[in-house]
């Protein structure tokens, strides 16, 4: 299942833009190809003839959407502006992202397929999170040399502060443990994340 199966055509874009409407109102499991077809205004047979699996199409549309997001965060995220103000930003479309039943639908379809499709995590992370890791470093890397923070691994910083916006949400919305997530919880995380990278890499007096 990877992208070299999909067919594109006249009809592609419309039978995604469908698919994406359904599968973020209904998740994965709730989405049905008749309502795909209905919502895209095409047929079965036409959907069918580009994505035969709709796994397949659930992918694509999950990478596509990763994309969307990544690029916004690029473009409404100042990279002249405070550490404070972009991690904040950034950690508040992780945590969005995360929590949203597209991104679970993601993320459980990443480990259930996981040893028929083993391509299946390496595309998922290269169209979502490898490009939010990219857009973080590059910000990293201007805020050190304004002397704002002080970093020698980029990368590893990029990925510990995405980890701490993980801290409680991820677990909690893996294992079902309740409703999650409240706009207290994601805000106690959000301000946690930020102070504990902060104090790690906050410019040295």
């Amino acid at each position: 299942m990877t992208s070299d199966k999909i067919r594109k055509g006249r009809k592609f874009d419309q039978v995604l833009n469908g698919a994406r409407l359904v599968f973020l109102r209904d998740g994965f499991d709730g989405a049905s190809v008749d309502d795909i077809a209905r919502e895209a205004g095409v047929s079965k047979a036409t959907l069918y003839s580009y994505f035969p699996d709709k796994r397949l199409l659930f992918m694509e549309v999950a990478k596509t959407e990763c994309r969307r997001q990544a690029d916004e965060a690029l473009e409404v995220i100042d990279q002249t502006a405070p550490p404070r103000v972009v991690l904040r930003a950034a950690a508040e479309r992780i945590i969005a992202f995360m929590s949203s039943d597209l991104g679970q639908g993601i993320f459980r379809i990443c480990v259930a397929e996981s040893d028929r499709f083993p391509a299946l995590g390496q595309e998922f992370y290269q169209s979502g999170p490898l490009l939010v890791r990219e857009r973080l470093v590059g910000y990293l890397s201007a805020a050190v040399a304004r002397g704002d923070l002080a970093i020698d691994d980029l990368e590893l910083a990029a990925d510990q502060f995405a980890e701490l916006c993980k801290a409680d949400i991820h677990a909690r919305l893996i294992f079902g443990t309740g409703e999650c997530c409240s706009p207290r919880d994601k805000e106690r995380v959000i301000a946690g994340a930020i102070e504990m990278f902060m104090a790690r890499y906050g410019p040295k007096a």
